[in-house]
């Protein structure tokens, strides 16, 4: 299955405000925006970075560009596994840097209307920043024999927290002033 697949929209268009990827993570499915998404690729080999955060696999060198990839398996405090034929990683545009996102595989591209969304569950106060990544919670209808499903709607840019993020731009930046 060939995955590399381009995925620039153009954002001035208001269909693409509703369009969203979904993938799956450890059974669950999430989606995002598809106006933050650059591409879909294949898995290939991850260089570790050193001193980085458990769940920052390292980085790959997609046609000349270091991309740092997240596990989001780990991200999300789930089990680690082995990658399958069908884990690939979703190149994301996040503040003018390129991240690649690890996931067991994408599901489809589709229209996710407001109403079908509801706000995050706010399950407690102790942990304000726990889950700041949810935008929301979509309702997704049954469609082509898939029965009604939840999507945990993502904002790509507050899956790694400020200081995170930093860290990996600093971290890429300077294996590529290596090389």
């Amino acid at each position: 299955m060939e995955l590399q697949e381009n995925l620039h929209i153009d954002e001035s268009t208001d269909q693409s405000q509703n369009r969203y990827l979904t993938f799956l993570t450890d059974g669950q499915l999430f989606a995002l925006p598809i106006r933050e998404i650059v591409q879909i690729t294949q898995m290939q080999e991850i260089i570790p970075l050193p001193e980085q955060t458990h769940y920052v696999k390292g980085m790959i060198n997609l046609r000349g560009q270091i991309i740092p990839v997240i596990d989001m398996r780990l991200r999300f405090g789930k089990q680690e596994a082995e990658f399958t034929e069908r884990t690939c990683i979703i190149i994301v545009h996040i503040q003018d840097s390129d991240f690649g996102f690890i996931v067991d595989e994408v599901d489809e591209v589709l229209d996710i209307e407001a109403e079908q969304i509801s706000p995050p569950p706010k399950v407690s106060t102790e942990f304000s920043n726990a889950n700041n990544y949810l935008t929301g919670v979509a309702r997704l209808s049954n469609t082509e024999g898939k029965n009604e499903r939840v999507a945990l709607l993502l904002n790509a840019g507050k899956i790694l927290g400020e200081n995170e993020f930093t860290a990996l731009s600093e971290a890429v930046e300077a294996s590529e002033n290596e090389e």
